[in-house]
């Protein structure tokens, strides 16, 4: 057993390599349903989304699932939004149960829904000074669900995998006007299946634990006719509570810092940063850093936690500078019980 469990991580990372290999060639700025690149959860998005080697609740599915694998107790739910740049907002929730005090694994549940708000439709017409004609208003839409599961296989070492469905609805438009000047339209409609495959590794020294996860391995989706890939990326992290080194008491002081490396299908290689400090287990003070990105760099946020007797309660917030865009902000509420 505990040659099994010393060989498992290595081919599960020698696995999601491969993956990388095979399926995973660059393509820049060709892939679609970028909405799922979007980092949803507050926290993360103020630990500069490197969130592949820290463990959590619920909202670990949309990131590494491996990172619920310990809950410690019964149910997790994370509620938030993200109010995106060009006034898009991504809304999600998640849920995560842990059975029978964990021994057969842990269960859960996401979802996240996007509203691109409402567009402006033409339709070319060179009859008019204009060369086009408005056809109202359409608002595309865009929608994830997922199941995930993970489990600690023993006191080290954790594995957890998603299976997601998204659908992404661009809206009717005219392709053409009949011959009493009616509009013939078309629905522009995308659905596929995707999977995530995770795994976190305790190292033993200290609170030092690696991460590992590929995210939206799927076949190719189709819009009518032209097929295009979902943004497949690999990401390799590390993270550790630094303040092991200065203090023994965890519960007054905590200073997690975690760096990935990020290889993605779609835009170059990147090193994504983040350190928290956490005062009495109550206050959480965070800020990250993304490398080689156009716009998005830094990223901060804050967080208040607070157990009422069985019941633990959370409110996260991140503020994220976006360069030419709009400022990003993320809201996110926890409780667990």
């Amino acid at each position: 057993m505990r040659r099994l469990l010393t060989f498992v991580p290595v081919l599960v990372a020698g696995l999601c390599l491969l993956a990388v290999t095979a399926f995973g060639q660059q393509k820049l700025a060709q892939t679609g349903m970028k909405f799922l690149n979007v980092s949803l959860d507050a926290r993360a998005t103020a630990l500069g989304e490197a969130l592949t080697a820290i463990e959590g609740g619920a909202s670990s599915m949309f990131y590494n699932p491996a990172g619920m694998s310990r809950m410690t107790g019964l149910a997790d739910v994370a509620l938030g939004q993200v109010q995106w740049i060009a006034d898009i907002k991504h809304n999600y929730a998640a849920v995560s149960l842990s059975p029978f005090d964990g021994e057969f694994g842990v269960l859960g549940l996401m979802i996240q829904t996007v509203d691109y708000g409402d567009l402006q439709g033409t339709i070319l017409d060179f009859s008019t000074a204009k060369g086009y004609d408005d056809i109202g208003t359409f608002n595309p839409k865009a929608t994830m669900i997922g199941l995930g599961y993970a489990r600690a296989l023993s006191d080290k070492f954790s594995v957890g995998g998603a299976v997601k469905w998204m659908h992404q609805n661009l809206g009717s438009g005219v392709i053409a006007l009949g011959a009493g000047g009616d509009q013939i339209t078309r629905s522009d409609i995308a659905e596929v299946l995707a999977f995530d495959f995770g795994m976190d590794y305790k190292t033993g020294y200290k609170s030092l634990q690696f991460g590992v996860v590929i995210k939206n391995f799927s076949k190719e989706a189709r819009y009518i006719d032209e097929g295009f890939q979902l943004p497949l990326v690999f990401r390799l992290g590390v993270s550790m509570n630094v303040a092991d080194y200065f203090t023994s008491d965890k519960d007054m002081h905590q200073l997690l810092v975690s760096i990935e490396a990020e290889h993605p299908r779609d835009y170059p290689e990147r090193v994504k940063m983040g350190a928290e400090y956490t005062f009495m287990r109550m206050l959480s003070l965070r800020a990250g850093f993304i490398s080689l990105a156009d716009e998005q760099k830094f990223s901060y946020g804050v967080g208040l936690q607070k157990t009422i007797g069985p019941v633990g309660l959370g409110v996260d917030y991140a503020y994220t500078p976006f360069g030419v865009f709009d400022k990003v902000h993320t809201f996110a509420l926890r409780f667990s019980f």
